[in-house]
């Protein structure tokens, strides 16, 4: 297996060109999220590489109706590096494309997943900006890999399972690191602001119990033209520039474009 680059114990772990898009469960539009945000830094001439991280159920991929002939297994398996499975995107950034259906992925040894991280850190360093699509829940390839990254953004929506779960996330993420910056995103939100409202409900849950207010990144409103564009297998922004989630997600992404400017710098 191609070595991987040693992290020095003292360097930092988190970079600031990192986002990583997590959620508390599935279903909640996670990935669709990821992409838009990259297609979005893209647009806006920023070099950006969206890493599928969702390891087992990766669909980065399918989404956008590609064909990788690398992926994220071949990695692991050592067959390449991580740059050498890099590949470009009609959307205008770059993909490192999951691995979807392999079990054995998910069952990494905690060295080999500390290794993966800091070879995506080094990656980073080439971009301005790195998506990383986690996967669903608190495992320990979700929580390996958000040390990465400078934002985090946990994905809810109004239903108590979500919730739920975003607060199971949440609690995780500053048990492990208490300067993490973890910012919400409500999506799939009737209005504005009933998406306000859902994201008071774990704010206030946040505040009582783990004496932290996560700052609300966003919310994204219901809109059926997601649903087409994920059908269709395209970027929204390709396919729907104008539509109210894209305003949204657009909004979203405005505010983190500030990281990216420290990080060049």
């Amino acid at each position: 297996m191609p070595q991987r680059p040693t992290r020095h114990p003292s360097a930092p772990i988190r970079q600031a060109n990192i986002v990583a898009v997590a959620s508390g469960k599935g279903g909640v539009g996670k990935t669709w999220l990821s992409i838009t945000l990259a297609q979005y830094f893209a647009r806006q001439g920023i070099r950006t590489l969206l890493f599928d991280g969702d390891i087992g159920l990766a669909n980065v991929d399918i989404q956008l109706g590609l064909m990788p002939d690398r992926d994220l297994g071949s990695v692991i398996a050592g067959r390449f590096g991580l740059a050498d499975a890099v590949m470009p995107s009609e959307a205008g950034f770059d993909i490192i494309a999951g691995k979807s259906g392999s079990a054995s992925l998910a069952t990494l040894d905690q060295a080999a997943l500390n290794g993966l991280r800091d070879e995506l850190c080094q990656l980073a360093r080439s971009y301005d900006k790195v998506v990383i699509d986690l996967g669903a829940g608190v495992d320990g390839v979700v929580r390996t890999l958000s040390q990465a990254a400078g934002t985090i953004l946990v994905v809810t929506n109004d239903e108590p399972t979500a919730l739920t779960d975003a607060y199971a996330f949440i609690k995780l993420a500053r048990m492990a690191d208490k300067t993490a910056d973890v910012r919400v995103v409500v999506n799939i939100a009737a209005t504005t602001r009933e998406g306000e409202r859902t994201y008071g409900k774990l704010n206030k849950a946040a505040e009582n119990f783990l004496k932290f207010s996560p700052p609300l990144a966003g919310v994204i409103r219901r809109d059926e033209k997601v649903r087409d564009a994920i059908r269709n297998q395209m970027p929204l922004l390709t396919r729907h520039p104008m539509c109210d989630a894209a305003e949204d997600v657009e909004a979203i992404a405005s505010g983190l474009t500030g990281a990216i400017a420290r990080a060049r710098y």
